[in-house]
């Protein structure tokens, strides 16, 4: 719930709106219990006009409010669907979280909703009414007048950094960086060249040939797998659970997502294999589109989509996706010093009772080398910064990793091989590929490096 809401444009106005309104009610009322109390040096600041003259000024800033509020909407809507036609629909997740654009929203709709409600409160001693003039609210709606046009000015700045491809893919690794910490922990080998202490980790627990298949109980996107209920249910019907499917892949409503079967081997009775199967698919949870709440892969998706666009015939621009190569060999080398593949869960015993499907170094150097790597095959550059990728990621990798790296270096050559690239080129790659066997086996040629487009 904390993560849809953080996405969306609507609670932070809706939350300014109703304040805005009780404000709007109650500072009037303040207004005339303190009209005769107050000190004769503050009066000077508060409104001194006359009923007619508060009127109009609500009546502006209403006005004024209502225009600015909606070109604020049209330029966040441009904004929107140029980052989904020009770069990836999956951007869009950034913008609509964005503080800045929610808090201007949010001001405006403060302002315009304070300020009329306000105005129902102002009353000119005609037709045998008392004169009323709410000095200290027509104040304060002039102050938020002020704030909300330096907030326009700063909206209107932000928006167009924003707009820049170099400040999107800054915000998708720095997000992609927070789940990072936020869901894997650091190897205990993760220095080069020390070995795993104890040995490699024991393999999790296969699903015997009986096991009753879990099924998914909506269609979407996995977006989370609540653990605690999991490792509850696994308990209580003393199983082991295997989710087979990662956060950030699709599931199709009653369709196998993973496997169960009891731990002592004994059937399940027909109570328990149907309690267990309900609580297991209501754990795991889904939604309309990937999100970052589980899915340590969603910021590497963001980026290959940003490179795999630029590469696109209609675009052109393959320096946006070295930069996005750029920013993915960051991200690859942070995770190649994270636990990786599959998350075991275990009772108050210690017994594994649960096993969570994550993707490995191999999955994450597929998804963010393979679609660059087809789409940019006969571009130089972006070759250059893939082989760089490759060399940059495994002198940050341990020896257990080195077999993705060298498959992923294997699969790059044979696309170099395949092209048609002058000589010079093709001697640059082949010493660059050259690089990256020697990273692997811990060594770093100084010198020329490839430098970047």
């Amino acid at each position: 719930m904390r993560d849809t809401l953080r996405v969306q444009l609507w609670p932070l106005p809706t939350l300014g709106i109703t304040l805005a309104v009780v404000a709007g009610v109650g500072l009037p009322r303040l207004d005339g219990r303190i009209e005769h109390d107050v000190p004769f040096w503050l009066r000077d600041y508060l409104f001194g006009g006359s009923a007619d003259a508060a009127r109009s000024v609500l009546a502006a800033i209403a006005g004024s409010l209502v225009t600015v509020t909606a070109l604020t909407f049209s330029l966040t809507v441009v904004t929107l669907q140029l980052a989904s036609s020009q770069f990836s629909p999956r951007l869009l997740r950034t913008f609509t979280a964005d503080r800045y654009v929610q808090t201007t929203l949010a001001l405006f709709l403060t302002t315009f909703t304070f300020a009329l409600t306000v105005l129902r409160t102002v009353r000119t001693g005609e037709d045998g009414q008392t004169g009323f003039v709410p000095r200290v609210s027509v104040t304060v709606a002039f102050l938020l007048t002020l704030a909300s046009l330096l907030a326009l000015v700063v909206f209107l700045s932000h928006l167009a950094r924003e707009l820049r491809i170099e400040t999107m893919m800054n915000s998708v690794h720095s997000a992609a960086d927070h789940t990072i910490d936020r869901l894997l922990a650091k190897r205990r080998d993760a220095t080069r060249g020390n070995p795993a202490a104890g040995g490699p980790p024991a393999p999790p627990p296969e699903p015997p040939t009986s096991a009753l298949p879990v099924t998914a109980g909506a269609s979407g996107f996995l977006t989370s797998v609540d653990e605690a209920a999991l490792l509850e249910a696994t308990v209580e019907a003393d199983a082991l659970v295997l989710i087979d499917r990662q956060p950030g892949s699709s599931l199709v409503v009653g369709t196998p997502m993973g496997a169960a079967w009891p731990r002592t081997g004994e059937p399940f009775s027909p109570d328990t294999r149907a309690r267990l199967a309900e609580r297991v698919s209501e754990a795991v949870r889904t939604g309309p589109e990937r999100t970052d709440l589980q899915d340590v892969a969603f910021g590497l998706r963001q980026l290959t989509d940003i490179a795999a666009k630029a590469l696109s015939p209609g675009i052109n621009d393959p320096t946006t996706a070295v930069h996005a190569l750029s920013y993915t060999s960051a991200l690859l080398c942070e995770l190649a010093s994270r636990d990786l593949g599959p998350r075991l869960l275990r009772d108050d015993h210690q017994r594994v009772r649960v096993v969570l499907h994550r993707p490995d170094l191999r999955d994450l150097l597929e998804l963010a080398v393979a679609q660059p790597l087809r789409y940019g095959a006969s571009e130089p550059a972006v070759l250059t910064r893939i082989a760089m990728l490759l060399r940059e990621l495994a002198w940050r990798s341990t020896p257990d990793q080195h077999p993705a790296i060298g498959a992923a270096l294997t699969r790059l050559r044979s696309t170099i091989d395949a092209q048609n690239l002058h000589a010079t080129e093709r001697s640059r790659l082949t010493e660059l590929t050259g690089f990256v066997d020697e990273a692997l086996a811990g060594r770093w040629t100084h010198g020329r490096s490839g430098g970047g487009a």
